[in-house]
């Protein structure tokens, strides 16, 4: 019989390490010939990505051995840093150089690129026997210098500028033949989900003689793929949703929706490498939708009907490669941890997963995500809320669990109801978790998307507190004991709350945003004029800017704090951390400072993570008054 014990101090078989462990980040993958590969993050190589393949005897090994790591720092956040040829060669971004490197399995890599600390690539693929790449060089303009590029894969460094002519590029899709190039493009002070271009040029003598821009220009389009050498298929969102689209260019660019729906496939580009779709073999689609949690159709373009495939695949969906009838998508479901599936889309019940997909421990330890709104003062909120879930364990009679309330980064990005580990780690111990979709998060339109425009640190901050509220108002928590935690924006979001309400007893910051000004002035391109949209355009905004930092008005900041920095990161440097911990110690607000070396923006290191999640349940527990076992007690100062 189930043992009553107080919330909190639940004694759970999920420990930090196992969490570090379980969980893998897939970063990318493909079907070569009768293997699978795949890019996965691995945490106790610290944090090296490696590139794996699985054959059809089911012998898993490495392809790129250590300590070579594949990562692209193209935009800072990097995508696309490896692929594969026809013949079954590696082509990948070495993250110690930016270089492009060619391997084949059994031998030496090989650079393609020159030497040149100024350069990185990103964005690699392989299409019509050509690799393309992003090309981004620093250094002799205030904006890096971005082009779309061919690389050759002779013994000599071949680099070939195909196109430039904006501030960012992505997603290059060459036609059939190879006589047409397509692309995404956009320029300061739009972000690519603001506003950004579809082009199309004319390709001639090996480069883009001549384009013109198709779609776009005040809407957001994304992954363009050609379904012949004059049908292009690419996702646009001028109905307030991305859907599907598609283009004749000997029709007089005639272009029409595919089966529209009241949900988005695509999302932010943050990451160059995103898939959405794939076109498959017979010209059937295989799409993402996304309305909130997500969903996989395949897709009749000629007809538009669309039939939804039941998949453990519902959260963090990604299309990565398809042969056939099958399909390789990464993601997550309500049931289903992370990681890489195999789908025949005409037997998706025959569903395969290759890495992860599944725990060490029964569903019984694994919350079951509910979906929830919450009226907020600017319309409705959406999350996802995950109740303490131990078999072993039952409540306290009378008693109301603590909840952590989880705020999500971006901020322009969303979550999905998924069976995480990390959360699990936190409601097998007794603590729910409410992870919330404030306005500006993706998944739910643009108009939702755009609550947030000019209004951050403000709306995000009016959203969280009232999805906290709703959920104590509803019976489901203990008021006295709401926790927040974020990074990076998620961050910025937890020390606005903070400073705002008096809401949370306790708070976590992840390399978190505390001084908007500097954020303007240190952190990289890619989000250099992102405050433009978000606050107001500097220096006409300052006073906003000032307003709305935490650090100007730090006073407010009496509620113990649980601050975690990677010393590594150049997104938001450690200097807004360390302000911030400087600032409270003054106070004689209680808090911890954990600095990690070696650590970027985003914790890869398993020894990080494990650190992190102990140091997290140490500081709940000191907080909110329970002993969580199994860690050791968290100094605060």
């Amino acid at each position: 019989m189930p043992e009553a014990l107080p919330y909190g101090s639940w004694p759970s078989p999920l420990s930090a390490a196992d969490v570090s462990a379980s969980a893998p980040r897939i970063e990318g993958a493909r079907f070569v010939g009768d293997d699978v590969w795949w890019g996965e993050s691995v945490a106790t190589e610290g944090g090296r990505s490696a590139v794996r393949r699985r054959a059809a005897s089911g012998a898993v090994e490495d392809v790129l051995p250590a300590p070579w790591s594949a990562r692209s720092r193209v935009h800072e956040y990097g995508g696309g840093a490896w692929t594969t040829t026809d013949a079954g060669v590696l082509v990948f971004v070495e993250k110690s150089d930016q270089r492009v490197w060619a391997l084949t399995p059994g031998g030496e890599p090989r650079a393609l690129t020159p030497v040149d600390p100024s350069t990185r690539y990103g964005g690699l693929s392989w299409q019509e026997g050509v690799l393309l790449g992003v090309r981004e060089r620093h250094g002799k303009t205030v904006v890096p210098r971005r082009d779309i590029v061919r690389i050759g894969l002779g013994d000599r460094p071949d680099v070939v500028d195909l196109t430039a002519d904006s501030d960012f590029l992505a997603q290059p899709s060459l036609s059939p033949g190879g006589h047409h190039l397509a692309w995404i493009a956009w320029n300061h002070p739009a972000m690519p989900w603001d506003r950004a271009e579809l082009r199309v040029g004319r390709i001639e003598d090996g480069t883009v003689a001549e384009w013109a821009t198709l779609a776009g220009g005040d809407t957001s389009p994304l992954q363009p793929s050609w379904l012949d050498a004059d049908d292009l298929v690419y996702l646009d969102d001028p109905t307030g949703r991305w859907n599907l689209w598609r283009m004749h260019l000997s029709a007089d660019l005639d272009h029409a929706p595919i089966a529209p729906a009241d949900a988005d496939t695509g999302g932010p580009l943050w990451v160059l490498g995103l898939r959405w779709y794939t076109v498959l073999a017979d010209g059937r689609i295989l799409a993402v939708r996304t309305n909130g949690d997500d969903e996989l159709v395949v897709i009749d373009p000629a007809t538009g009907d669309a039939r939804v495939l039941e998949t453990p695949v519902t959260a963090n969906a990604n299309v990565e490669d398809a042969a056939g009838s099958r399909v390789l998508v990464s993601g997550a479901g309500a049931s289903a941890a992370s990681g890489l599936w195999i789908i025949d889309v005409d037997e998706p019940a025959s569903a395969v997963a290759v890495r992860g997909g599944e725990t060490a421990w029964g569903d019984e330890w694994m919350p079951r995500p509910r979906a929830l709104t919450f009226e907020g003062p600017r319309g409705r909120v959406h999350a996802f809320a995950y109740p303490p879930t131990n078999p072993d364990v039952s409540e306290t009679d009378g008693e109301l669990p603590p909840y952590l309330v989880f705020v999500h980064g971006g901020p322009t990005t969303h979550v999905a109801g998924s069976a995480t580990p990390k959360i699990a780690y936190f409601t097998s111990r007794g603590i729910g978790v409410l992870d919330v979709n404030y306005g500006g998060s993706s998944g739910y339109g643009r108009a939702y998307r755009e609550r947030l425009l000019g209004q951050w640190g403000i709306v995000d901050v009016d959203d969280v507190i009232a999805a906290a509220r709703g959920l104590v108002a509803a019976g489901h928590a203990d008021a006295a004991r709401l926790a927040i935690a974020g990074g990076s924006a998620g961050g910025w979001t937890v020390l606005c709350a903070l400073a705002a309400s008096d809401d949370f007893a306790a708070g976590i910051s992840r390399y978190g945003v505390a001084d908007l000004r500097r954020l303007a002035e240190d952190t990289h391109d890619f989000e250099s004029r992102y405050l433009d949209s978000m606050v107001g355009p500097l220096p006409e905004a300052e006073e906003l800017y000032i307003a709305r930092s935490p650090l100007t008005r730090l006073d407010t900041l009496t509620t113990p704090l649980l601050i975690e920095q990677g010393l590594d990161d150049e997104v938001v440097p450690p200097s807004q951390s360390e302000a911030v911990r400087d600032a409270l110690a003054a106070n004689g607000v209680p808090h911890a400072y954990l600095a990690f070396a070696g650590e970027g923006h985003g914790f890869r290191r398993s020894e990080t993570v494990i650190r992190q999640l102990e140091a997290e349940i140490a500081f709940l527990g000191q907080v909110l008054g329970f002993e969580a076992p199994g860690v050791d007690p968290l100094e605060l100062r």
